[in-house]
Order: structure tokens, then sequence, then C-alpha cells
């Protein structure tokens, strides 16, 4: 019958006939019929299917160049642009290419949401902390109580510092601490290297403890299932050991500085204690706390304690809406977002598979020392953050153990070159501010000297953290 699509007869096989119902075709059968159909006598293959993906390996080579021109961007900003300038455009390509499905695009932005989100009201809540005079109020009493002696000052920049960082993030500690940190040194006349450095390492290594402390941290935190209260347990301990190793290595390293001594301040007033904003931040620790144990996202909190700080400011007059957008560093968000889909498409484009042959299998304390020095080594070539997104779902299914050896690797790892973390590169921005030089190869010295004795013990005090808390 003309006009009626049928498959070709076989060879030993009498035609059908056209009256008849047909049986659905299945399996192999099915294999055939779409291998060739006849119309009217005249047999052809079906048109290939269009792709809208690219071949493997371009899509490979443009995701790589897009992620090395977004890092470099990050690192260099030329003229003074924002990092989104260029990952959101790049993260466009690598959708419009093909290079990652959009579906693939679309849940990464969606894992990333509640992440940004969190941040977003964690630099908005340290920001108004330091409206609120606690930066300026922290300096004064560093200042009063280290009464001339470099290295008390130092010990309370550790102090203040760990305590910052762990709280407020560790973008609070870069930002607002540091230049605290120049005034207080300068008010005591004593040399203000030992105590900056100070800031730049622990703002990443004392990041450890809470998922709030880094924005790495909060990746882990969703890929690690752990409660808020579990992972600050068993991140306690590899905190403490490696502020100590810190402070021990630059104690030594800057014995010249801290010798060199300086002079009690006259007459400096005692600081006025922003009581309101203590205890809105300790409050705002509860709620991470009650948030966790309830199953609810712990940005609300986050965004209640802002919250409360931001109509007290706004009711003073104090700041202004516009100032609590911009303190929010929307630019930044989206780098965070679009960086996220870059680094999925290199993923998901032979990355993935390339380390998984690197990435050691388990818990045990081998392993864990295995995945973290890959980590570190991974921060310091491509950042940590980018270093997080990649490694974490290679390591999440051996346990909360593995995502956690990656945050050790990732945090103190940075502090081995100025590209390891964006947070050490605008400190380098700020410390040029201040007409103070900070050379490369003082930088990596100092570096080669905290890190492997940091990241190794810090590995040792996890594994020992697991066997006790349990992961």
């Amino acid at each position: 019958m003309a006009g009626i699509l049928h498959p070709r007869p076989g060879r030993h096989q009498p035609p059908r006939r056209t009256d008849a119902v047909t049986p659905p075709r299945t399996g192999h059968a099915a294999d055939r019929a779409h291998q060739g159909f006849c119309f009217d006598g005249r047999c052809r293959s079906p048109p290939p299917a269009r792709s809208t993906t690219l071949n493997t390996y371009y899509a490979e080579a443009l995701s790589v160049a897009l992620l090395a021109a977004v890092l470099v961007c990050a690192v260099v900003r030329p003229w003074g642009w924002p990092e989104a300038v260029v990952a959101v455009p790049a993260a466009g390509v690598v959708v419009a290419t093909g290079a990652i499905p959009p579906a693939h695009a679309a849940a990464e932005a969606a894992r990333l949401g509640p992440v940004v989100g969190f941040l977003a009201a964690v630099l908005v809540l340290a920001q108004l902390c330091a409206d609120e005079g606690l930066f300026r109020a922290c300096g004064v009493w560093m200042a009063r109580s280290a009464v001339g002696r470099p290295r008390r000052l130092l010990a309370q920049v550790f102090v203040i510092a760990s305590v910052i960082t762990a709280v407020l993030s560790l973008d609070a500690t870069v930002v607002l601490l540091t230049p605290v940190v120049f005034v207080t040194a300068a008010r005591l006349g004593a040399r203000p290297k030992p105590h900056v450095y100070a800031c730049t390492h622990l703002s990443n290594t004392a990041s450890l403890l809470l998922p709030v402390s880094n924005l790495t941290n909060l990746l882990a935190f969703a890929a690690s299932g752990l409660s808020f209260t579990r992972f600050a347990a068993l991140m306690a301990l590899p905190w403490l050991v490696a502020i100590a190793v810190e402070y021990a290595v630059l104690r030594r390293f800057f014995a010249t500085d801290l010798d060199a001594g300086a002079r009690a301040p006259a007459g400096t007033a005692a600081p006025e204690v922003p009581l309101f904003a203590l205890v809105t931040v300790a409050c705002t620790l509860g709620g991470f706390v009650l948030t966790s144990v309830l199953g609810i996202n712990p940005a609300w909190a986050a965004m209640a304690g802002a919250l409360v700080l931001a109509v007290r400011a706004l009711v003073r007059r104090r700041t202004t809406p516009v100032a609590i957008v911009r303190s929010a560093a929307v630019p930044f968000l989206a780098f965070v977002l679009a960086l996220g889909i870059v680094v999925r498409a290199v993923v998901d484009n032979g990355l993935a598979s390339a380390l998984a042959h690197l990435v050691p299998h388990g818990t045990a304390l081998p392993a864990l020392l295995g995945i973290a020095a890959l980590a570190a080594v991974l921060a310091n070539v491509i950042n940590n953050l980018p270093a997080t997104l990649v490694l974490l779902p290679l390591t999440a299914p051996a346990g909360a153990g593995a995502v956690l050896a990656v945050l050790l690797g990732v945090n103190i790892g940075p502090n081995l070159t100025y590209a390891g973390s964006l947070a050490t590169l605008l400190w380098r921005r700020i410390v040029h501010e201040h007409d103070t030089e900070v050379g490369l190869g003082e930088f990596t010295r100092v570096g080669l000297l905290v890190v492997p004795a940091a990241l190794t013990l810090a590995v040792v005090a996890l594994w020992g953290a697991l066997r006790i808390v349990g992961g």
C-alpha cells in the first residue's frame, strides 16, 4: 500500500500483509527498524540528530580557558573591575555553547543559592558590627593592654583575629580588622609586619571552626550532612592546633621585629564596649545552633541578626539602605555563582575523572592526609574556592571526614601563595594602601614554614576528633 512506512522485508521472509496489524517491535528488532526506512520502495537512513553540545575535547578546552580567564581577572582585577565582570559572561558562554547543559547550570546555581544568601547575610552583619564600633573598640583595647610590648600585641591580635574570623567570617578580619591593626601598631610605635601577617594567615587558618567562617566552609557544610554543632565539634581541635602552629612560627620568624620594642600609649581612654552588637552576634550564634537542630537553613539566623543591626543603624542614621546593600557585595555574590557554573563545566568535561584517580578513598589517617595535601596543592594552583567546588563531589561519598579534610587543605593551604585565596589578594591590596610592602619571597618563606606543619598536625587532630566525636 503506497504511502505506508514499513521495514524492508528479509531475504527469506515473505512480504507482510499490508492490511495486517504489525505488533510493536522491541529489543534488537526495534534497533534494526531504526537503521533504515522504506517509503514507496526507496529506503533511506534517518537524518543524524543535531547535537546541542560541543565535542568533549572542545568543551573541555573552552571550559579550562574560561576558568583560567576568570581566575586571572579575579587576581589582577584590571582597571579595578569587579570579579563578576568576567565571570558572569564566562558562565553565559559555557551554557550558550553547550559546554554545560542548561539543566546542569541551573542545578549548580540552585545548589549554591542558599550558600550565597548565607554569605550575603554574614557580610552585612560584619559591616554593621563595624558601624557599631566593634573593631575600633578592639583596637583601643589592644593598644591599652599591650602597654608597649609587641609580643603581647601579637598574642592579642591572634585572639581577636581568630574569634572574628570564626564568628564574622574571614572577610571581616581582612577588610575590617587589618586597618585597625595598622593603626594600633602605629599608635604603639611597633613594627606592623608580624601583626599584619597574623591577620592574613588567620583569615584562612582560623576560618576552620564554624560553617559561617568561610565560603568554603559553607560549601563543605552543605556537602557533609553534619549539623552546625557537630561540624564545630569536629573542627574545634584542628582549629586550635593550626592556630598554635601559626603563632609559634610567626613569633619565631618575626623575632627581630617583635624585639624592636614599642611605647606605651599615653592617656588612651577606655574603649566604649559596643554591647548591643556583641549581644546581637551572640544571639545570632545561638540562632545558628537552633536552626541546625530544627533542620532550618542557618542563613535565616544570619539574616535575622543582620536585620536587627540594620534597623538600629537606620534609626540612628549611622547607615543608609544603599550602604547596607553595598555591604552585601552583590558583584562578588554574582562572581561566586558564575564561578560555580564555570567550574561545573570543567568538572563535567574531564577534570572529575582525572582527579578521581588521585583522590584517596576512606577516612583512615593516610587517606585524610592525602586528601588534605591534594586540596592544598589544588588551592594554590586554581584558588581555594574552585578547588573546593571540584573536590567536594569527589570526596562526599566517603563521608564527612573526607569532606573536612578537603576543608583543611583549602583553608590552610592558601597561606603558601598569594593566589591561594581571594582573601589573601584582598589583604595584599590593603597592605599596599598603608604603604607597606610584603615581598613574594618573604610571604612564600613564611608559608613554607607554616603550611606543611599546620596542615599535617590539623589533619591528625581531625582524625582524632572523628574517633572521639564520630563523623
